[in-house]
């Protein structure tokens, strides 16, 4: 029997297969470790502190297919981190001559937290490019149905009519924020050097004459930013990882929660573009996208908390607060690499059934705009007067099974009111559009 690959993602649909999966294997882990590994040997030759040939033989050899991913996990277990097999791994394939020049001056932390920041770069790009699939299918659906009317919905009861376009405006409007979070994060992350314990010590001991500028040339050899201060326990870009990543998983997860609240059999008012079916019925297309989303939104917030409870590490290298959060932020750029691509597919295919939405504003009997009459008829009647009726015919409406309008009309006070009008659900939208509209110039 062959043994599964240990990160498939056989129980977890939400991300298997996606281009996060791939940025975040043990596979493109590794190859993370061994990129940082080679650019420090780089950006020694690049001060002259090592051969260049050095440079070449250490990048040549820092492919991870020329290494054991099992054999590498097993082995971190002695140490408790996978740089210390790996760098006796890596020596070795270098070579006697130039082996002496890998990992020279680092330690183990530095290698891990920058090879994290690369897997994290890496994982963010597909993650932006998704949120802007799923930004441009919402700008449509918003523009599409600026004036579709829906019952507006608060604590699961109808309360006043609004639109599908300014739904899907808020929707667009979260997606936005989350994009305006991740990419400034993505964009700042920093590569990790400082020795032993933050002083670069090590690096002025193997002739650095200025080490702050091998920090700097490390930085560039990774393509990540040059920190001010090495930051083995000061975690602020896992913790602004951790941020920017819930809040994303959260707003897609809004955007699911409405669509499997809208696509419920006897609601029906979205349906996703494909449905997933059923082992036992197969009359069902299940919202599977939506689902997909809001499962990842569910846990991404208790895995942030893992990652910022890490901001709290002790000394100058701490025991633990390190170590726990390798997978939490392994995990958390899956579940939103994953859920960004289900948001996309899920917006891009999203039906709109404006017929049932506007059915489903009659539910109430014309209830659904009381609010409105509340305030229109007061001036014609009197507060007291239109408070009196209002309360009456309400009660009216579901003992009798008559439409508010048809009790309104039998008042011979209100001969005299355009009831067509004031009744309309459709014509109680507010500013519903304008919002949808200015909503959609922002970029």
């Amino acid at each position: 029997m062959t043994s599964a690959e240990p990160d498939a993602g056989l129980l977890a649909p939400g991300w298997s297969g996606s281009p996060v999966a791939a940025a975040t294997g043990d596979r493109a882990f590794l190859q993370a470790l061994l990129d940082a590994e080679a650019a420090l040997t780089r950006a020694q030759a690049a001060l002259g502190l090592a051969p260049q040939e050095a440079a070449t033989a250490v990048t040549e050899a820092a492919r991870a297919d020329r290494f054991d991913v099992r054999s590498l996990a097993e082995r971190a277990r002695g140490g408790g981190n996978p740089v210390i097999p790996l760098v006796a791994d890596l020596t070795e394939a270098v070579g006697a001559e130039y082996g002496p020049y890998v990992h020279r001056g680092a330690t183990s932390q530095d290698i891990m937290d920058t090879a994290m920041m690369l897997v994290a770069e890496r994982a963010l790009d597909p993650v932006l490019a998704d949120l802007a699939r799923t930004e441009r299918a919402l700008a449509r659906l918003a523009a599409e149905h600026r004036d579709t009317a829906m019952p507006g919905r608060t604590l699961t009861q109808h309360a006043v009519p609004t639109t599908f376009g300014l739904k899907a405006a808020g929707w667009r409007s979260l997606v936005l924020d989350a994009r305006d979070r991740v990419t400034p994060v993505r964009n700042s992350l920093p590569a990790q050097l400082g020795g032993a314990a933050g002083t670069l010590a090590a690096f002025t001991a193997y002739g650095a004459a200025d080490p702050t500028a091998l920090l700097a040339s490390f930085a560039r050899e990774t393509g990540l930013d040059a920190p001010p201060l090495p930051w083995h326990t000061l975690r602020t870009p896992v913790a602004d990882l951790a941020g920017c990543l819930a809040f994303t998983a959260g707003a897609l997860g809004k955007v699911a929660a409405d669509v499997l609240t809208l696509s419920r059999t006897e609601i029906a008012e979205l349906a996703e573009g494909s449905g997933g079916g059923s082992s036992a019925m197969p009359h069902k297309a299940n919202p599977v996208r939506s689902t997909l989303v809001a499962a990842a939104a569910r846990r991404a917030p208790q895995l942030a908390a893992t990652l910022y409870g890490s901001l709290v590490a002790e000394d100058e290298r701490p025991a633990g607060a390190w170590h726990a959060e390798w997978e939490p932020l392994r995990d958390l750029l899956r579940l939103v690499g994953g859920a960004a691509r289900d948001a996309a597919e899920l917006t891009e295919g999203l039906r709109v059934h404006a017929d049932a939405m506007r059915e489903h504003l009659d539910l109430t009997h014309g209830l659904v705009v009381s609010e409105r009459l509340s305030a229109e008829l007061a001036p014609v009647l009197g507060r007291a007067r239109a408070k009196e009726l209002l309360t009456d015919l309400a009660g009216r409406t579901y003992a009798e099974g008559r439409s508010l309008r048809e009790l309104l009309a039998e008042q011979p006070e209100l001969k005299d009111v355009d009831l067509d009008e004031l009744t309309d659900p459709a014509r109680y939208t507010g500013s519903a559009g304008v919002l949808t509209d200015r909503a959609l110039e922002r970029r």
